[in-house]
């Protein structure tokens, strides 16, 4: 016998053959609760299901379609999404998959170039054969539905308890054989929802799979993460101009993320501001962790610092990070930002076509066994870079550490990031890392970070 939420949502699947459907346009208005709506059925008729609001009782909808507003500017051309999903379908058809859910930021991202924000409901995007859908919240109203451009949309409501599953099985119905979801995303909980969604179905892994095929980029997406790149370049040269002795470190960030949100505006004037963050961390405590918090602490001279800037535009992700120091550089910290910087030049060179992920961080291991720091190192020498950001969208297949087999092809996008910690009351206390994005190529990789680095650079006086 089924008990806790299946027993609950089989009546609710039961019901599905009939949907109400809210349409907004200049049709015959229905007031419902604060909000105005016009009705438009599905051919199958409505479903009525009362509710109360403000203290009447009134049908309320499962299921909605809101067309508000027009249409936005799409980030990449109808041929590009076109060929991302030639692709997912490819892979459905060669693995008799006949239909997707989608519930990551990244794939949704990926596939229909809408970011959704969760604050604690589920999205999803829905592809078959023939038809391909997001699964939006109605606290979003006309949102989703105007970044849908290859895509139908369908909002569920607060209304009724799991209308999300309700539009997973609506739009999954047509789909007789295999269904696959991503794993990663899928809790214990939403998997036994799905499966009542999808009754008497397979359900398949789909999230690796899809991931081997982001990790190559495409030109339109190299070309957006070229711009991003430079406009990360922009995060740190106003990270220097404001970096000076008794500023917080949240001053600094904060100045520089109005500088690459600035240069966002100029170049994707039709983009949508999210995610764009920065850390400034200062002083041999808080540098030692790559992900520390920005806080308080206000700058001294000789302070070791390390520089983050991560723009984002469509949810697509770049990075700059920097070791500097303010007026003037101890001798231990000096000795050993050279070495990072020696590391970070070698794995530079060593990021080409057909070298494997692993052998990179063996080769550049053994120099900092060499100098007796290889215990030092705090993480993997690089990842992917893509639609992704602290949140969402890492690739695992493509990070450079010891036990990642993944071979690198042209159009793989990577960064190279060593850094090294020095635990306090050590000479040379706290962290270094510098951090440069590469496209690999036929013959090696370009460099697409313009920032400088190294004592050269970013000895910053005042």
């Amino acid at each position: 016998m089924a008990t806790g939420s299946g027993m609950m949502l089989l009546p609710l699947f039961k019901a599905l053959g009939r949907v109400n459907s809210l349409h907004v346009g200049l049709r015959k208005f229905r007031r419902i609760g604060a909000y105005c709506f016009t009705t438009r059925q599905y051919s199958n008729g409505p479903q009525k299901l009362e509710s109360s609001v403000n203290g009447s009782t009134t049908a309320m909808a499962h299921l909605t379609k809101i067309e508000n507003g027009q249409k936005i500017e799409p980030t990449f051309s109808k041929q590009e999404m076109d060929n991302r999903l030639a692709t997912l379908r490819d892979y459905m058809q060669t693995n008799g998959v006949e239909g997707v859910l989608f519930t990551s930021y990244h794939n949704i991202n990926y596939y229909s170039d809408f970011l959704y924000l969760s604050m604690g409901r589920p999205y999803g995007l829905a592809v078959t054969m023939d038809k391909v859908t997001t699964i939006s919240a109605l606290v979003d109203w006309g949102h989703p539905w105007r970044r849908a451009h290859i895509c139908d949309n369908v909002v569920y409501t607060d209304w009724h308890k799991d209308n999300f599953w309700r539009a997973v099985a609506q739009e999954l119905a047509p789909s007789r054989g295999k269904v696959a979801c991503e794993f990663d995303t899928m809790s214990i909980d939403n998997m036994n929802k799905f499966k009542l969604a999808v009754p008497d179905r397979d359900i398949v892994d789909i999230a690796e799979p899809i991931m081997m095929k982001r990790i190559k980029k495409s030109d339109e997406e190299i070309a957006l993460i070229k711009s991003i790149a430079a406009i990360s370049d922009v995060g740190g040269a106003a990270i220097v101009e404001a970096m000076d002795e008794g500023v917080p470190e949240y001053v600094v960030r904060d100045y520089a993320i109005d500088k690459m949100n600035d240069e966002i505006a100029r170049k994707h004037p039709n983009s949508e501001f999210r995610d764009t963050w920065a850390w400034w961390q200062t002083g041999p405590v808080n540098t030692d962790g790559a992900h520390n918090p920005v806080t308080t602490r206000r700058l001294q001279k000789g302070d070791i610092c390390i520089m983050n800037l991560f723009p984002i535009v469509s949810g697509y992700y770049a990075a700059l990070e920097r070791t500097a120091f303010l007026d003037h550089v101890p001798d231990e910290h000096l000795r050993l930002w050279n070495i990072n910087c020696e590391i970070h030049r070698k794995g530079i060179q060593l990021i080409k076509a057909g070298v494997k992920c692993q052998d990179i961080a063996l080769e550049l291991n053994e120099i900092f066994a060499k100098y007796n720091l290889l215990e030092t190192r705090s993480f993997g020498y690089g990842h992917s870079i893509g639609t992704l950001t602290h949140y969402y969208g890492r690739e695992a297949a493509l990070e450079l550490r010891e036990d990642v087999e993944t071979v690198l092809e042209p159009n793989m996008c990577i960064t190279m990031e060593p850094m090294i910690v020095m635990p306090i009351g050590q000479p040379g206390e706290g962290g270094y890392r510098e951090h440069n994005i590469h496209i690999v190529t036929e013959t090696g990789n370009e460099d697409i970070t313009g920032f400088p680095f190294g004592p050269e650079h970013l000895v910053v006086k005042k």
